[in-house]
């Protein structure tokens, strides 16, 4: 568990899971393995497990308290799912953690996506006597008016079976009237606001907090791994569109770095946090401890 403060804002990430995942090569098929192998030698070692030869990748959430809301930002990848393998990690730990930060689910008064992959959205729903129900009993859900509806053809489509996020994750969520749709300027209080970063998924978005002068992003999966920072063009084989993921980290990655803004991506391990330094046309990740 981390802690970071942004002004009047603390924010705490709870870990799931973490561990040596997949080669750099399986991961991003622009990969070349010996440029790799240099930039993860450059970079902080707990990224990398050499031993296994793959990364290190944590799945986590970030729960945001500001004076007035409790956000949850991401809901890892839940349980009961059935979730195939490397997703079918006991779920316990992040339910021991959310309680350690000494939370109830009645607490968070909204829950924000940045996308509807299942590693993102899978406690926001629990099996309860067989039937989905809301998690969080008295949060709105928000989800980005473009991305549910992109999710609801891919399951008419039959393209996500097996971990159907629309079945389980979100329709339980519109059925309780505790979903709502919005746009990519919606802020949901005057710290807090989303900007959108697309390419990973249709309409995926990072969630901003600025508070007294300092600034976090929470990115999601605008980048999986530090070695995204060295090569922006490195997209994943889980991108909806490879060429506009791309375009989206160099955008983010010009508009952060050397600015002092904290970035907190979600899949990188502790210490996630960070900031961007520009280096010719790559980043620097430096982890801040």
């Amino acid at each position: 568990m981390q802690t970071l403060t942004i002004g009047d804002v603390i924010i705490t990430s709870i870990i799931e899971c973490d561990g040596p995942w997949r080669r750099p090569r399986d991961m991003f098929p622009a990969c070349d393995p010996d440029i790799g192998q240099r930039h993860l030698a450059e970079l902080d070692p707990v990224v990398d497990d050499p031993a296994s030869d793959r990364m290190v990748i944590t799945y986590q959430t970030f729960v945001v308290r500001t004076p007035k809301h409790g956000i949850l930002v991401d809901t890892g990848t839940g349980d009961d799912r059935g979730c195939p393998a490397p997703m079918d990690f006991p779920k316990r730990p992040w339910l021991d953690g959310f309680r350690a930060a000494g939370l109830q689910f009645d607490a968070i008064d909204y829950v924000r996506c940045t996308h509807l992959h299942i590693d993102h959205c899978g406690w926001n729903t629990i099996l309860r006597n067989g039937r989905w129900v809301p998690t969080f009993p008295k949060a709105k859900y928000v989800f980005h008016e473009r991305e549910y509806p992109a999710w609801e053809e891919a399951t008419k489509r039959g393209d996500n079976p097996s971990d159907n996020v629309r079945l389980y994750n979100c329709l339980p969520i519109v059925e309780a009237g505790q979903a709502l749709l919005a746009d990519d300027d919606y802020s949901l209080e005057a710290t807090v606001w989303l900007t959108p970063t697309v390419g990973h998924s249709p309409s995926r978005c990072c969630v901003i907090i600025k508070s007294r002068g300092q600034r976090s992003v929470m990115t999601g999966d605008l980048m999986h791994h530090a070695l995204q920072c060295r090569e922006p063009d490195w997209s994943t084989i889980f991108d909806w569109d490879a060429k506009e993921a791309a375009a989206s980290r160099r955008r983010f990655g010009g508009s952060v770095a050397d600015t002092g803004t904290v970035v907190q991506p979600i899949h990188f391990p502790n210490p996630t946090t960070a900031r961007v330094r520009a280096d010719g046309n790559r980043f620097r990740y430096e982890s801040v401890r």
